[in-house]
């Protein structure tokens, strides 16, 4: 790596936007993973497929949910770790800002989705800035 490169690597700005892209890459490819996963293990209601799920979300079972949870929570978490890793200094903030960046995507699924209440309080409430906190504490841990 030329002296340039270096610097370039070692500015925190720099890295800091890099470490919440790569974070939100990283993390929404987690997600991704799971809900391919989730289809697969426990696959949809007939009639029902992921592009008409917000018009059937009624026929969804518990286990559906949870699954969707999982992908929200685990995301966000692998997501927070990794702007963590990557963040030169303040690195919570960073885990936060990845945090808060699934956090709005959380809103606009509740938002287009229309889940059960008790989905749409434990997902926003639990799935993104515990897990934001949970992923860089683990970060800054090890």
């Amino acid at each position: 790596m030329s002296k340039e490169q270096q610097s370039l690597w070692e500015n925190p700005i720099l890295r800091g936007v890099l470490a919440i892209v790569l974070g939100f890459i990283i993390g929404s490819a987690v997600n991704i993973a799971i809900v391919i996963l989730s289809v697969n293990v426990m696959p949809l209601p007939e009639g029902v497929d992921m592009k008409n799920l917000a018009e059937h979300t009624d026929k969804l079972t518990t286990g559906h949910w949870i699954f969707a949870f999982a992908a929200h929570a685990l995301g966000t978490l692998v997501g927070a770790f990794v702007a963590a890793k990557l963040a030169l200094n303040n690195r919570m903030k960073y885990a936060y800002a990845v945090g808060i960046l699934f956090l709005f995507g959380g809103i606009a699924n509740v938002i287009s989705l229309k889940p059960t209440l008790i989905f749409k309080v434990i997902d926003l409430a639990l799935a993104y800035i515990p897990m934001g906190w949970l992923g860089g504490r683990m970060a800054t841990k090890s």
